[in-house]
């Protein structure tokens, strides 16, 4: 597959991912957390994960296949360059993605009630940050923002 099409792939995945999260983030928590409700945020996310974790997974292995394109594996963490830099720096991104993922998963959700919402809050604006962090690195990656 050409280079072209797999960046339109992992932009696509990035524009649910990153989507879905600003759309929790923005407008489901607050209402979640101005009624006190963790069913709100569970029914949001058992409707987006069908497609937010296909969006992920599509963004990794794409990720991965550009990544490969531009430079051997040896290279990803060297930061001796600007592309090594936007590269090495999606990676890191990627790591906090999963660790918030994996911490979610295993430690939050499962307790998740009215008195706890407001710690899973912190964890949505954590993991919709690193999301718009990564769009940022790839956008400046492609167009050269900074």
């Amino acid at each position: 597959m050409g280079l072209k099409y797999l960046i339109v792939l992992h932009v696509l995945g990035a524009c649910v991912w990153v989507g879905g999260h600003l759309v929790l983030a923005l407008s489901v928590l607050p209402k979640a957390l101005k009624k006190k409700n963790p069913d709100i945020v569970r029914e949001f996310e058992e409707h987006y994960e069908r497609v937010g974790i296909p969006a992920l997974l599509l963004q990794v292995i794409t990720g991965l296949m550009i990544a490969v394109i531009y430079m051997p594996v040896s290279e990803w963490f060297t930061f001796q360059d600007r592309a090594h830099i936007h590269i090495g720096l999606k990676l890191i991104l990627l790591f906090i993605t999963f660790l918030l993922a994996v911490h979610a998963r295993l430690f939050i959700i499962p307790k998740l009630s009215r008195n706890n919402l407001a710690s899973l809050g912190w964890h949505i604006v954590a993991i919709t940050t690193v999301a718009v962090a990564m769009l940022f690195v790839g956008l400046n990656f492609r167009l050269a923002i900074i």
